[in-house]
């Protein structure tokens, strides 16, 4: 949820987004479990062969989710099928299969993360990465000590400080304070 708000901002701001969507966006939770999509009936198949006989569109707006279709399927060829041990849950009332459609926002990302750019761009993203978990675990910064505006820039600038002191020294060859060896 937090990513696609990201993914909005930067959209809003004509900014690339150089970050990678979830795995499971791209590539969804499931296994391969044999419902496959009948082009034919324009509806989906179970691993039995039988077809889906009601389909329904859920928007789920007031979610802040994608949009999902999900497959109803006829539960009485459920209970003679031969696959219903891995399939259908006994006493159940239906059998459903729902997917989810991916929204344009996360389409255009996914596209994007196969560009070039994209590509040469994330190689540098580890190093800063990097940088901000010293800074933030090491140096104390995640948290301010003292209350004020002036004492939170105070603090940030010595953090950075020391932590460009740190590398100048390492750079040097000499010793560096608080270096395990």
């Amino acid at each position: 949820m937090l990513k696609f708000l990201y993914i909005l901002f930067y959209l809003a701001q004509q900014v690339k987004l150089i970050s990678k969507l979830n795995p499971s966006i791209i590539k969804g939770t499931r296994s391969e479990e044999g419902f496959i999509f009948n082009k034919d009936a324009d509806t989906m198949q179970c691993p039995a062969g039988h077809l889906a006989i009601k389909y329904r569109i859920d928007k789920r707006s007031n979610q802040k989710k994608n949009t999902r279709i999900k497959y109803f399927f006829d539960i009485n060829k459920c209970h003679v099928c031969p696959y219903r041990n891995g399939c259908y849950k006994e006493n159940a009332k239906n059998k459903t299969y729902s997917i989810t459609i991916k929204s344009d926002y996360h389409k255009n990302q996914e596209a994007f993360q196969k560009t070039q750019y994209f590509k040469e761009r994330f190689k540098t993203r580890y190093m800063i990465e990097a940088k901000n978990s010293e800074l933030k675990n090491i140096h104390g910064y995640s948290r301010c000590d003292a209350a004020g505006l002036s004492n939170m820039q105070l603090q940030g600038a010595v953090s950075i400080f020391a932590v460009n002191l740190r590398r100048i020294l390492k750079l040097k060859g000499e010793v560096c304070p608080n270096e395990e060896k």
